[in-house]
């Protein structure tokens, strides 16, 4: 994590490398064991742990929506990153850590909480140095992170605020969700990176997409959860949407070129693009609903269009 945390402070000059974590984080494996590592944990923890340290963005930004402040020791420093991170001013508050094992021992938690995707070694030595480690299945779709919010609420011993949560999240989903009626209009749409990075299918983009009433372009195309695209293919058979995690300036590197060709503005030229921040999508949490909401609203625009010009 310390690599990565450098990485985002030189963004300006390692575009490229921020879109490789980035794609790494979104096309992460879900896990299938999430039931039965929620129940394995919660036997474990008692009484509720009241020193916890999340090394890992994804927990960090569910552990602050599940625990008061005072049982937080520390989250991961990429948790104060506002271009990364949902909680970046209220994670400020906190002590932040690199993840050295060390350096967490040294905050004397009672429990730790990690991705389940997180170096191996690290946890092994955690664990083997007498850490409490609760590994925590990453979500790339809704249903994925209702049990992650599971999962985490029980090793924390607050399964009635993961519950809350879920039904919050499920509220705003309902609400943003469009109707699956036979005939309704789906517009395309497709999520076009720095790098030419696409995100395919099994990834949290393409989730929320989907519950948007949105589909996904990239599914079609030999991508798998990610990969590159070439602008020519968007030329060819431009999406209805085009989302993006940043303007094409926010990079100031030939890795964002792909954003500020003429060809894309041609292209896209009388069709929808929207911004989607990073933050939204990066890891599931309950603001990654945020992102239903705003493509949502892009669709009911683009379908407004298309009935309005017929």
């Amino acid at each position: 994590m310390a690599t990565i945390a450098d990485a985002v402070g030189r963004l300006a000059s390692r575009a490229g490398l921020l879109a490789g974590v980035v794609m790494a984080t979104l096309t992460a494996g879900p896990t299938v064991r999430a039931a039965e590592t929620a129940a394995e944990t919660a036997a474990a923890v008692s009484p509720a742990p009241r020193r916890i340290v999340s090394l890992n963005l994804c927990t960090d930004q569910l552990l602050a929506d599940l625990v008061p402040p005072e049982r937080i020791a520390a989250l991961s420093r990429l948790a104060a990153d506002a271009r990364l991170s949902t909680i970046a001013v209220r994670a400020r508050a906190f002590p932040l850590t690199g993840g050295a094992a060390e350096d967490v021992l040294a905050l004397d938690p009672d429990l730790i909480v990690t991705a389940d995707h997180a170096a191996p070694q690290t946890v092994a030595l955690l664990r083997r140095l007498g850490g409490r480690v609760a590994t925590i299945p990453m979500a790339q779709d809704f249903p994925a992170l209702r049990a992650s919010i599971r999962t985490l609420a029980a090793a924390v011993g607050e399964p009635g605020r993961g519950e809350a949560l879920i039904a919050g999240i499920d509220e705003r989903l309902a609400a943003a969700t469009v109707a699956r009626t036979a005939g309704a209009p789906r517009p395309t749409a497709l999520a076009w990176q720095i790098n030419r990075l696409a995100a395919g299918g099994a990834s949290l983009i393409d989730a929320a997409m989907t519950a948007a009433g949105l589909d996904n372009a990239a599914r079609a195309l030999p991508l798998g959860p990610g990969g590159t695209l070439p602008l020519e293919r968007i030329v060819a058979d431009p999406p209805d949407v085009l989302v993006l995690a940043n303007a094409p300036d926010d990079y100031r590197t030939t890795a964002a070129d792909n954003l500020r060709h003429p060809a894309l503005g041609i292209a896209m030229r009388g069709r929808a693009t929207v911004r989607l921040p990073m933050p939204l999508w990066l890891c599931a949490s309950p603001r990654s609903v945020e992102a239903v909401e705003i493509l949502a609203a892009v669709r009911a625009r683009v379908v407004a269009a298309g009935a309005a010009s017929q």
